[in-house]
């Protein structure tokens, strides 16, 4: 038997490279999942661990403040052989070419004989005071040299020069790294500076338990203390706990791109046992027995998913490397990240490619031994559509159908998850399961039109496409879940960024805000915001001082016709009318008043009373500018609103604007337009690593078209060949297997569509409703992307069909004839 499956692999090569060829990608995008996350794991792991060598217990300030009498206390223990404190001052810098100063963390040194400290790529550390070490990339950022001198300001506008000596190596931090200054540095800038950490290196001899015990015996008893091991752990969970949950996402895809490359798998040896049947009929005929010719389709399995897997685990490891390296072009705040494979990542991989092969090719395996030797020989009668099992399998699947179609609207109309997803697999298990039944329909009703204008060639692939029902269903399930996932991804998500902007626009209806104070706004202010790329409206608003009761405040007045181009909530332009004012919660809890009261402002002589509306995201008193003239007819423009373009890059705009308006000597920029577009980048992020990914398992699932299709070609060779005898042409016959891989196609696509669009709003509403109330929630239907979904799998449906018609286009008539 072992020459038998050799020469069967070596005949069979070409047939085989399909099932290949999609245990591959499924092996390979696996790989991809556990070596990236192996990678940053491991290189997290490094990292925390050389910044914290040498540190054998911590206490940090989660509850409670750290004190200079807890310093005092630790220093003196004897179990500690070093204590030093991590202590940050924060300061304002002004940057050479910069019309305004920055924030700027900078640390005090400590001793690093026993714990670990920054280190300098060029110069040296901080040594007397009034000098600094600048982070490499900060300095690289405003092209700071050594020996510059910088001007720092604290909150209470006291002001040092230093004098940078050091640019730190800040290669490897996690975040934004902070300057380094000298303790006595530090405490110049902030006398009562905060302790963040104490860390302690122990005594000889000291365990780290026995060292945590101790400082637990003379610090506040409501700090945290841990032990170095237990600090490294929570330091590498805060960080690994976002790259675990991207893992467990690409591995999904990775599960999803290996079922599909099943359900291919299967429809391979199928069409290699049909390709078979009379070298297997041979083999029982001189002597082999069934558990033999079950063995031998296995063992082929066995070999092709264990070669096939050992190649889709090398071009998983190479798309790791480039993926790693890619990552490195981007600022996301991570430590480089080079590639780590660990025993888990290759063998995993591996050993689930090798077992999904086998496991697929288990019902062919069985089907090849179902058939008597001499009733082999002649050729295999159509499959019957109807059975008992078929029965059973519908009325299964409608049950699937029905749950999983109420858990649906529970997840939804309650939020809950969980039910929404179970509802989701079991409605969609219930699809698969009477697809028999389902798809043929849709073939029938789709292929209405081309049977009537395509002639006979259509008909007759009409009804070549819903002859084998099972099969059909069998090969458009492999694509349907490829454009379900995707569909319901690009919905899922274009429903969750809608309902995002409504809520950004009740929790930050302006996007950005700019004011001065106590200053006259620059003449030319309006032209020069508008002239920053990225803002499309500028709207001036004046302010001025007036009083309710015993309370003083600033009122904002705004022009009631352009307010609608700034303030993205419909709501609130409507609500600004005269006689109304718009308060945030704070200023009607500080006056005492309620939604719908009324409030009487005074400014000098003028008194206006006004209707009190609540107001989220705008100013403490927000009214029509025809109002604020009555009470301060000379009030000034103070300051503007902003409206932006969508695609606009938020936090390059905010950084534009805050060094906007140079004679302006203090400028104020808030709103929230660097949220909106952090968030924004974040969902086209996912929804490209998920149509990517996911465009795998439709790859893979328009190579079992293809198969599909070879199978059907096999089986209707002497019917092809009357064809031609009785005129049908290659180029029709070509046509033919299009229009049947076409229909298949396009079922698959429609169907997955309306899944798509009904899991992608149960699913919103079941994620979403409980933060925004239902409301909030706006579905979406993105219909350029749903199109070009529909497009790509009907264009790949044609391009499926092409090996197969070729093959079927070269035989000749009389020759296929005489075939069997």
């Amino acid at each position: 038997m072992r020459r038998s499956i050799l020469s069967s692999l070596r005949a069979h090569l070409g047939r085989l490279v399909a099932a290949c060829l999609a245990i591959v990608l499924g092996v390979g995008f696996g790989t991809l999942a556990m070596a990236v996350h192996a990678s940053a794991t491991h290189g997290i792991d490094e990292t925390i661990g050389k910044q914290n060598a040498g540190v054998d217990a911590v206490v940090a300030s989660e509850q409670a403040s750290i004190s200079p009498a807890d310093l005092a206390a630790v220093k003196k223990l004897p179990q500690a052989a070093s204590v030093i404190a991590d202590t940050t001052a924060y300061l304002q810098v002004a940057w050479a070419g910069q019309v305004r100063a920055s924030s700027l963390g900078i640390d005090a040194r400590y001793d690093t004989s026993r714990i670990a400290g920054p280190t300098t790529t060029s110069g040296r550390l901080p040594e007397a005071k009034n000098e600094l070490a600048l982070p490499a990339g900060l300095a690289d950022k405003y092209k700071v040299a050594l020996g510059q001198q910088l001007t720092v300001t604290s909150y209470n506008d006291k002001r040092w020069t230093v004098t940078v000596v050091g640019l730190l190596d800040d290669s490897s931090s996690v975040g934004g790294a902070n300057a380094v200054a000298t303790a006595e540095t530090v405490h110049t800038f902030e006398p009562q500076g905060y302790i963040d950490y104490i860390k302690a290196a122990a005594a000889p001899g000291v365990s780290q338990a026995a060292l945590t015990a101790a400082i637990g015996g003379v610090v506040n008893k409501d700090l945290k203390i841990y032990t170095g091991d237990a600090w490294l752990e929570r330091e590498v969970q805060s960080l690994t706990h976002g790259i675990d949950v991207l893992g467990g996402v690409f591995g999904m895809f990775a599960v999803i791109a290996l079922f599909v490359a099943c359900l291919v798998i299967a429809n391979t040896f199928t069409i290699v046992i049909a390709q078979r049947t009379r070298e297997m009929a041979l083999l029982r005929c001189v002597g082999a027995s069934r558990r033999q010719v079950f063995s031998s389709v296995l063992a082929e399995a066995s070999v092709v998913g264990l070669v096939a897997s050992g190649i889709g685990v090398v071009f998983g490891v190479a798309l790791s490397a480039i993926a790693l390296t890619l990552a490195r072009t981007f600022d996301w705040g991570l430590p480089p990240i080079d590639l780590h494979l660990d025993l888990t990542s290759i063998f995993v991989p591996l050993l689930l490619g090798t077992i999904a092969t086998i496991a697929a090719a288990v019902v062919p395996a069985r089907r090849a031994t179902r058939v008597a030797p001499l009733a082999a020989l002649r050729p295999e009668a159509a499959p019957v559509a109807k059975s008992r099992a078929g029965v059973v399998r519908l009325v299964f699947g409608f049950l699937l159908l029905a749950g999983g179609g109420a858990l649906l609207a529970l997840g939804a109309q309650s939020n809950q998850v969980i039910a929404g997803v179970a509802g989701g697999l079991s409605s969609f298990l219930g699809i698969l399961a009477i697809g028999s039944l389902l798809v043929p329909a849709l073939v029938r009703l789709l292929g209405a039109l081309p049977a009537r204008s395509g002639g006979v060639p259509a008909r007759i692939a009409v009804a070549n496409a819903v002859r084998n029902p099972r099969r059909t269903a069998a090969t458009t399930s492999a694509l349907l879940i490829g454009v379900t996932l995707i569909s319901l991804t690009c919905v899922g998500i274009a429903s969750v960024r809608k309902t995002f902007d409504v809520t950004m626009d009740k929790e930050y209806p302006v996007d950005v805000t700019l004011k001065v104070y106590d200053e006259k706004m620059p003449a030319t202010a309006a032209r020069q915001l508008a002239d920053i790329k990225g803002i499309t409206q500028v709207v001036p608003v004046r302010t001025a001082t007036v009083k309710s009761g015993t309370e003083t405040l600033e009122i904002t007045g705004i022009d009631q016709a352009t307010a609608g181009s700034v303030i993205h909530s419909p709501t609130l332009v409507n609500q600004l009318q005269p006689g109304t004012a718009l308060l945030d919660r704070n200023t009607m809890s500080m006056l005492e008043v309620q939604d719908g009261s009324t409030v009487t402002i005074v400014s000098g002589k003028e008194k206006l009373t006004l209707k009190v509306l609540q107001a989220k995201g705008l100013e403490p008193i927000t009214v029509t500018q025809t109002d604020l003239q009555k009470l301060a007819p000379n009030a000034e423009v103070k300051g503007y609103w902003l409206a932006s373009d969508p695609k606009a890059d938020g936090p390059k705009v905010i950084d534009e604007l805050e060094q906007s308006l140079p004679t302006a000597k203090s400028l104020s920029v808030s709103g929230g337009l660097a949220e909106r577009s952090f968030y924004t980048k974040v969902f086209d992020v996912l929804l490209l690593v998920a149509v990517g990914l996911l465009g795998v398992s439709v790859l893979i699932a328009l190579v079992g078209v293809g198969n599909t299709l070879s199978l059907s070609v096999l089986e209707r060779t002497r019917e092809n060949a009357l064809l031609r005898a009785m005129g049908l042409t290659r180029r029709q016959l070509r046509g033919m297997l299009a229009v049947e891989s076409l229909l298949m196609a396009l079922v698959a696509a429609g169907l997955g569509i309306v899944l798509g669009l009904i899991y992608g709003w149960t699913g919103t509403a079941a994620l979403m409703g409980a933060q925004v109330g239902d409301g909030g929630i706006r579905y979406a239907v993105p219909g350029r992307l749903l199109l070009t979904i529909a497009l790509v799998a009907a264009v790949a449906g044609l391009l499926a069909s092409v090996l197969p018609a070729r093959r079927a286009a070269k035989v000749a008539p009389a020759g296929a004839l005489a075939t069997e």
